[in-house]
């Protein structure tokens, strides 16, 4: 139990907790209703931020409580940035948004070209000051690679450190994660499992079919 490091691929973690797996466990089982997929992601989401956000940098700063003024740890760039990659990373982007309260929020929409498998992009909205901001990328499933290496270069073209870009996976399958990492190696990948592979149509197998749809009820 507890985040553990792939010997394979460097920065990647997947978060091993009981409550993740058995939500995890539901998420898969393909009678499980929307509603009922859109809970148990949440859930998944609530957890999986308290070790995605664990490598956030500290500083002090001086407090004044009802009794004494003291010397506190506070986030040093304060509440990290959020940037689902729509539609299906909002499932994931709303837990990490309860927890980090004060977060601004950014949306990178991006589809998969069914033939190619390249990602075809239709809408980016992003907060100002990227390069003084630490930021968490939501998006289910890690498939090819091709979406989020796409929305990670578009935060880099908007001033965004490659080293302050975290990304929260649901799945992730092996040949996603290689893209990925052979193009940013320095972005650290947090996932609550790595699955067998990808089958004929780029899908990760076992999987849980197509999370947007099973999410919206589309």
């Amino acid at each position: 139990m507890g985040l553990v490091e792939s010997k394979t691929f460097h920065s990647v973690f997947t978060i091993d907790h009981p409550v993740i797996n058995d939500r995890l466990a539901r998420l898969r089982n393909k009678d499980t209703t929307s509603a009922d997929f859109k809970k148990y992601l949440h859930e998944i989401s609530l957890l999986m931020t308290y070790e995605v956000s664990n490598h956030l940098s500290e500083s002090m700063a001086q407090i004044e409580t009802p009794l004494e003024t003291i010397d506190h740890k506070v986030l040093k760039n304060g509440d990290p940035v959020i940037v689902p990659i729509l539609r299906a990373g909002l499932g994931l982007s709303d837990g990490v948004k309860d927890i980090l309260s004060a977060s601004e929020i950014g949306h990178i929409g991006v589809y998969r070209d069914e033939k190619t498998k390249l990602p075809k992009e239709y809408l980016v909205r992003l907060p100002q000051g990227l390069d003084k901001k630490d930021i968490i990328v939501t998006d289910p499933m890690l498939a090819t690679g091709n979406s989020l290496c796409h929305a990670i270069e578009i935060l880099v073209q908007k001033g965004a450190d490659l080293d302050s870009i975290s990304c929260m996976i649901l799945l992730a399958a092996p040949e996603g994660l290689e893209k990925v990492k052979s193009v940013y190696p320095s972005v650290r990948i947090y996932t609550a499992a790595i699955d067998r592979c990808l089958n004929e149509n780029a899908f990760i197998v076992p999987g849980l079919g197509d999370a947007g749809d099973r999410l919206f009820g589309t």
